[in-house]
């Protein structure tokens, strides 16, 4: 077994190519490399183990950080690799694999997007790209072959594990119902984590299959940084035990690939929500990480592994028993030049740091009695050394003076310890009478006496056989104790785990009924809402159908009043015509009594109401005209404003075309721009064309010098050779500097031209914009005159109307002003003539007066008659008013009571389909997790005795992957050829 010993870390560097985003932002790529093993940022040099430029395959970069760990592994050794860095540097894309696997979901796609430029995507069909897989897939593949490479005798078996550590809690990826897994430490004191799911496997098929199904169970999430963020550490733990079947010697090796999540920096990847808080625990994790690499690379007394989950899992690969590999991504944009700096610090340190790593071997009794034998000799030596000591300090108290040559030394010490072991040995083995029979011995006898000894020996070789093999079976049956303990251990976790099961289920079926309850109770509540809708709905018809009747009988009332009011407008027109001709009569008489009474002032009683009605109506006449008046005004202004706002839209069409002129100059200087930088760009292929062509003219300028220098040698014309080749060398140099200048002024042009399509695309923006805005000014313009227009012609149809009704008043008025003039001059008449009438004669004033009162009570009559049907008119308006205003409302109570008979209907039918839902979910929830409860078991059932493969090198497996047996080297695989180990309970009876 070897010794301790200590190792480095070693630290990897690897950065990516500038992404599609950083290209597009104009990212400048700030890596400067020196030789293979130093990095240069703002001019400060980084050194590591070793450097991968932008450009390094994938093949490279495994060769180089982990094709030694393998052969590690295999020799009893623990060993860890991990990636560090920022968000979107590269750390799944180096860990893991870029395929996406035929038949199988994958949540997070390992290809970071951006990468299509230097790592081509793999299609979909292809399990395996050589190229583009990272590191856990290719020290799977080799560790398979390396065993398969090793001597026969020699039995592996390969257990795997899988987990994630997400905002700080340890979540198992191959079983999602272990979510919150805890740490714990064995005899030895190293972290594990416990109760997490271990796989036999015995080829890379199965490893790979294991790695998909947990990676479906891995949290990733899209950043503005990266469309595939992991949003946890994943560690991917393979544990690889080997015994060798002639010796017995067991070794033992874990190997951590670990995939950590990246540092992030919330401006920059717009997390927010979930992905915030998975940032914060992410940076918590990172930043416990680094305070303990720091320590470390410290020296101090106390290292913080408890502060995450994370540190404390690694415990043993940082400063502990691991050959430890750290591969740290970086960008190399100017964009993240903060975070590459902290990433290539953060390396540094753990360079630093020192593991002890030792060979994990499990020993034979054998080789436990000879380790004993020899720690008893050490213990021996030890105590001879204290009892010298202890000798030597008793006379050094006692004032005694020790002389030089018998104070303690080591080398004496051992000389006399050996020495005296030496004697005691002579003494016990060397009985001197016994040597003195033995020679007064005869031949006869001495030959019998060497036959018994043989015989002797014999037996004793027989006894110490015999004792061999009984220690072989006291540890074989140790191991069939212990492992009889582990599986009445693992039965009885599987039966805690039953019951947590059943209890599980037990709750979610009370949970589930409960649901059902709330479900029965919420369609009964449902049901009760739906007879109190129907009753409103039924109310509301009832509702309806009383409106309606009355909306008829309504209907037919004024059907009747408007058949009454025509018939009374018949009525008053028959009346009005019937009044005109008595008045006529009368005015007639009037006269005819005017000219016989004789003209006599007397005067009249009914002057002041006639004149009273000829000043109202004046008056509403002069307020009609300045009505009118202003109406003319109000049109005015508006005529003027519309021409303002013509003339507006005129400047503003003008502007509008005059941008557009230059947005379209603008375009045509940009793809003449455009046309010159291609040119540009062009000369610039054919510079570096020649640049190239240059240089192989150097090259062959080289080798005629080297020629020439030869020739010359044989001539011996070393100067004139020398002075050629400084003449060479000054005119390629010539040629060199001046290609330079070339390219230098060529580049200086180019970054001009760049410059000035850059202003320019910014002018063309600022005018697109410009152009924007007069167009919503315009549109905005042209709206506002569409409105003043209808406004315009609105005033104008109104002005007209006022025109139409300032002619009809001014014929009125006239006409009444007329009739008015006619009735006055006829009453002076009338009054006139009745003064001389009575004057004449009684009886003739007896006879006019009667004839008069008779006059008077008709026309009285008739006004009455008037009067009231004008109050009938006035009413029956008013209740066709009425009713024409209650119609509508009417209307709107009927249309909103059927959209809320509509609504109701809607309401219940949603309802009905909702509870026709939840009734199918619950059924199919139901079904769903008897189907689990079921499948369960069955894996339960399947998987009760997990079956560890035992790997024999020699030969590959087989093609078909369905056979769970040993491989044995040197045969041809047959399924039931060889033993296999059982682990779990039970035993598997096997075919010789």
């Amino acid at each position: 077994m070897a010794d301790p010993a200590e190792c480095n870390i070693k630290v990897m560097c690897r950065f990516r190519p500038l992404n599609d985003s950083e290209v597009i932002r104009g990212d400048k790529y700030i890596a400067k490399f020196q030789g293979e093993d130093t990095v240069v940022i703002a001019s400060k040099p980084y050194a590591f183990d070793h450097v991968f430029q932008s450009h390094t395959s994938q093949e490279q970069v495994y060769n180089d950080c982990a094709k030694k760990i393998v052969k590690d592994v295999l020799e009893g050794y623990n060993g860890t690799i991990f990636a560090y860095g920022q968000t979107s540097s590269g750390k799944t894309h180096t860990m893991e694999v870029r395929y996406l696997p035929c038949g199988h979901m994958i949540v997070s796609q390992v290809v970071p997007v951006n990468y299509s430029h230097h790592f081509p995507v793999c299609s979909a069909g292809k399990l395996h790209d050589p190229d583009g897989m990272g590191i856990i897939p290719r020290i799977v593949q080799d560790i398979f072959n390396y065993i398969y490479s090793m001597d026969e005798n020699l039995e592996f078996h390969i257990k795997v594990s899988y987990f994630e550590i997400y905002l700080d809690k340890i979540r198992d990826l191959l079983d999602v119902s272990k979510t919150n897994l805890s740490v714990h430490e064995d005899k030895n004191r190293v972290p594990y984590v416990k109760g997490c799911t271990e796989r036999f496997v015995c080829s890379p098929d199965e490893v790979m299959d294991t790695i998909d199904e947990g990676k479906s169970n891995r949290h990733v999430a899209v950043t503005n940084m990266n469309e595939h963020s992991s949003r946890s550490h994943s560690i991917f733990l393979i544990n690889v035990k080997q015994e060798n079947t002639q010796t017995e010697q067991k070794l033992s090796g874990k190997l951590y690939l670990v995939d950590l999540a990246g540092s992030e920096k919330v401006s920059k990847t717009g997390a927010e929500g979930a992905v915030l808080d998975e940032a914060k625990n992410i940076n918590k994790s990172l930043s416990a990480l680094g305070n303990v690499i720091s320590a470390l690379a410290e020296n101090s007394a106390y290292v913080p592994y408890r502060d995450s989950k994370m540190t404390r899992i690694l415990q043993d690969s940082l400063g502990g028993n691991c050959r430890t590999t750290i591969v740290i991504c970086c960008s190399p944009s100017s964009y993240n030049e903060s975070e590459t700096k902290s990433t290539l610090l953060f390396g540094q340190r753990a360079k630093t740091i020192k593991n002890t790593v030792c060979v994990n071997v499990e020993l034979t009794a054998e080789q436990w009695k000879k380790k004993y034998e020899k720690e008893k000799e050490k213990n021996k030596t030890l105590r001879n050394t204290i009892q010298w000591l202890e000798n030597e300090l008793s006379r050094w108290r006692s004032g005694e003076t020790v002389p030089l040559e018998e104070q303690f030394d080591k080398e004496k010490a051992n000389l006399e310890a050996f020495a005296a072991d030496k004697d005691i040995m002579v003494i016990n083995d060397t009985p001197t009478p016994t040597i003195g029979v033995i020679g007064n011995f005869t031949d006869a006898e001495r030959r019998k006496c060497e036959e018994e000894m043989a015989k002797v020996y014999k037996q004793l070789d027989d006894k110490d056989e015999e004792i061999n093999q009984q220690s072989q079976l006291v540890e074989k049956l140790k191991t069939q104790m212990l492992d009889q303990e582990e599986l009445l251990a693992s039965t009885r976790r599987d039966q805690d785990n039953m019951q947590a099961e059943l209890n599980r289920l037990q709750a979610e079926n009370d949970a589930s009924k409960e649901e059902v309850k709330e479900v029965l109770q919420a369609l009964e509540e449902l049901a009760v809402n739906y007879d109190q809708k129907s009753q409103e709905v039924e109310d509301k018809a009832k509702e309806y159908e009383i409106l309606s009747e009355e909306l008829n009988q309504k209907s037919i009332t004024l059907a009747s009043i408007d058949g009454e009011l025509q018939k009374l407008k018949e009525m008053t027109n028959h009346q009005k015509k019937r009044a005109t001709e008595m008045m006529a009569s009368l005015l007639k008489d009037l006269a005819e009594i005017g000219i016989a009474v004789g003209n006599n002032d007397v005067k009249p009683e009914g002057t002041g109401m006639i004149d009273e009605e000829f000043t109202v109506a004046r008056l509403y006449i002069s307020k009609m005209k300045s009505e009118v008046k202003t109406m003319v005004k109000r049109c005015k202004q508006l005529e003027s404003t519309q021409i303002e706002s013509n003339k507006k839209m005129e400047e503003n069409e003008k502007e509008l075309a005059a941008c557009q002129l230059r947005i379209s100059q603008h375009e045509a200087k940009i793809k003449s721009l455009t046309e010159y930088l291609q040119n540009v760009e062009q000369k610039k292929r054919q510079l570096e064309e020649s640049v190239d062509s240059l240089n192989d003219e150097l090259v062959e300028l080289h080798a005629q010098r080297k020629v020439h220098e030869m020739e010359k040698e044989h001539l011996n014309k070393v100067q004139t050779a020398n002075e050629v080749k400084q003449a060479v060398e000054q005119q390629i140099q010539s040629h060199r500097e001046t290609h330079q200048k070339q390219i230098s002024s060529l580049r200086d042009e180019i970054e001009a031209k760049e410059k000035l399509i850059t202003d320019l695309q910014d002018q063309n923006q600022k005018i697109i914009l410009e152009q924007e805005r007069l167009r919503l000014e315009h549109d905005k313009l042209k709206n506002v005159d569409q409105e003043k227009s209808k406004k315009l012609h609105e005033l104008t149809v109104m002005q007209d109307r006022r025109e139409q009704a300032r002619q009809d008043l001014k014929g009125l008025e006239e006409t009444v002003a007329k009739e008015l003039q006619t009735l006055h001059n006829l009453r002076k008449l009338f009054v006139q003539d009745l003064a001389t009438r009575v004057k004449k004669s009684a009886e003739t004033d007896s006879d006019d007066t009667g004839g008069s009162a008779a006059q008077k009570q008709k026309i009285s009559f008739l006004e009455n008659n008037l009067e009231q049907l004008t109050k009938v008119h006035k009413q029956l308006v008013r209740d066709n008013a009425d009713l024409r205003c209650e119609l509508p409302k009417l209307e709107k109570r009927l249309r909103a009571t059927a959209e809320r008979v509509k609504a109701l209907e809607s309401a219940l039918k949603e309802a009905k389909e909702n509870a026709s839902r939840d009734r199918k979910r619950y059924q199919q929830e139901v079904d769903r997790i008897k189907e689990a409860v079921r499948s369960k078991n069955m894996i339960r059932k399947a998987h009760s005795a997990q079956i560890a493969k035992p790997i024999r090198p020699g030969q590959h497996p087989a093609a078909s992957p369905t056979h769970p047996n040993a491989i044995r080297g040197g045969t041809a695989f047959t399924q039931n050829s060889q033993p296999v180990a059982v682990r779990g309970g039970g035993a598997r009876q096997e075919k010789a």
